[in-house]
């Protein structure tokens, strides 16, 4: 008990980046969001869920009720010399039906109770801050669609961090707001995926090395309201 106390008085803060890549402040986290011990017990239960969840069923084969024709039988019963058979549609048969084949009507989902997918989350947040990987910045500054702008704002903040030595899943841009300017300058950036900060979610995040929050005091604020 001693120690869950001494972590409720200790003040966790990080520091915000300019768009220029320069420390334009600092903002305090709450505990119960970014510091939390890892659980991978937990993390695993509700990543594979919502792996599921996301799954479709598109592998379908047909069986020898579905497969079209074969109405008729192939020849006579006996008197040909040749193994007796009852219809073209029969599994043994090339073009027939399949045998124990995928079908499209299994159902993937699994129930994720609303608790263990806020602590899921918060607990993967906590991870990748005390990893270093998670990056507030201000603003970025960008009003209309340009790479250009996108690029420039990687590269700045990449002095400190290695955005740019990752050729994929290097970063989750994640913002308040996710404006189209937001969406499109990022668009063509290979290397990221940009997201609401309502929606961040631990499949997501884990899927990408860093996690950088636009406007940290309100994203912070949304993030916290989900565990009410």
């Amino acid at each position: 008990m001693a120690e869950t106390k001494a972590q409720k008085n200790t003040k966790l803060t990080a520091p915000i980046f300019s768009k220029d890549g320069k420390e334009a402040g600092s903002i305090e986290l709450p505990l119960g969001v970014f510091d939390l011990p890892w659980n991978g017990d937990l993390v695993h239960q509700v990543v594979t869920g919502m792996q599921s969840n996301a799954r479709f069923g598109n592998a379908h084969t047909k069986d020898r009720s579905e497969v079209r024709g074969g109405g008729k039988k192939p020849w006579k019963q006996k008197g040909t010399g040749r193994a007796r058979h009852g219809s073209s549609r029969s599994p043994i048969w090339r073009s027939g039906g399949v045998t124990f084949g995928p079908k499209n009507t299994k159902i993937y989902t699994k129930a994720i109770p609303k608790k263990m997918r806020v602590k899921a989350l918060f607990t993967t947040l906590s991870q990748k801050f005390r990893d270093g990987e998670i990056i507030f910045v201000d603003t970025f500054g960008i009003d209309a669609p340009r790479t250009k702008s996108a690029e420039a704002v990687l590269a700045a903040l990449g002095k400190k961090h290695k955005l740019l030595s990752k050729e994929k899943n290097a970063a989750l841009i994640s913002s308040v707001n996710k404006t189209e300017a937001i969406k499109k300058s990022f668009a063509n950036i290979k290397r990221v995926d940009v997201n609401e900060v309502r929606n961040l979610n631990p499949v997501e995040i884990l899927g990408h090395t860093y996690l950088i929050i636009e406007n940290p005091t309100e994203a912070v604020a949304l993030i916290s309201e989900r565990k009410k």
